[in-house]
């Protein structure tokens, strides 16, 4: 069994990867915090935009259940690719670099290729779980409450649509674990290293198959910290998304040789 991934390490020139105790999760956070307090304009920065723009989208499918939850869990697939700016800052700041918002953005440039490649699978597996959640709510849901309140409270917090909300967690949770392992370590990868989405991609698999604990915990820390964004009406994500960004660079840097 170790010889045929040996094999495939060699033929694509994958990385090694470090195996890691759950209680790492706590150092990316705290690695990630102090990148942001060193760098706290340009990665509040970001925060700002990311915050914007999530509560336009929110915003835009309130009287919608179904692109209101797509929209919510969708922010999730995407969180990888839109916090490279926030990854370039931790590089350079490892390196001794300073830099500013706009400084990040033009290492966002040097990069751009690989990334607009990973962004359009990001967009695929968005679209598709919007696909699927429109199917679900077709098949499970009669649409009898409008709203996102009402549906909250009468169809998330009621015992009426149990076998609804059961496959949509599901399904939503297994598309969810798929991009993350696909792309928790990847896209860090793409901006660190003159690499490509295909070593990028299995070499995140391989750093989340290496060290399931550690991972499960940092996607539920991530999850709860993004519901804690959105429970504020998106304040919170000004300074959630961002220590999430620098944290998963650290935890990029721990994982990956």
């Amino acid at each position: 069994m170790d010889k045929p991934l040996h094999s495939l390490d060699h033929h694509f020139h994958l990385p090694d990867i470090r195996r890691v105790e759950p209680a790492h999760v706590l150092l990316w956070l705290r690695q990630g915090w102090q990148d942001m307090r060193d760098s706290l304009v340009a990665s509040l920065a970001y925060g700002v935009v990311f915050a914007l723009a999530g509560a336009f989208i929110l915003a835009s499918t309130m009287d919608r259940p179904y692109l209101f939850t797509a929209a919510i869990s969708g922010f999730l697939l995407i969180g990888p690719l839109a916090a490279a700016g926030l990854y370039e800052i931790s590089r350079r700041h490892d390196a001794g670099e300073a830099t500013g918002f706009f400084a990040s953005l033009g290492g966002l440039r040097g990069h751009a290729d690989q990334l607009a490649f990973f962004g359009s699978f990001l967009a695929f597996a968005l679209i598709a779980w919007e696909r699927l959640s429109a199917i679900l709510f077709a098949l499970f849901y009669d649409g009898s409450v409008s709203g996102v309140g009402g549906f909250a409270s009468e169809v998330l917090l009621s015992t009426a649509y149990l076998d609804f909300v059961a496959i949509y967690v599901l399904i939503g949770g297994a598309v969810a674990a798929l991009v993350f392992s696909l792309s928790v370590v990847a896209v860090p990868m793409l901006m660190d290293r003159d690499s490509d989405i295909v070593t990028a991609t299995m070499t995140s698999m391989r750093a989340v198959a290496a060290n399931q604990k550690a991972m499960a915990l940092w996607a539920a820390i991530i999850v709860g910290l993004v519901a804690i964004g959105f429970a504020t009406l998106m304040i919170g994500m000004i300074v959630v998304l961002p220590l999430l960004g620098h944290a998963t660079w650290h935890a990029y840097r721990d994982l990956v040789e």
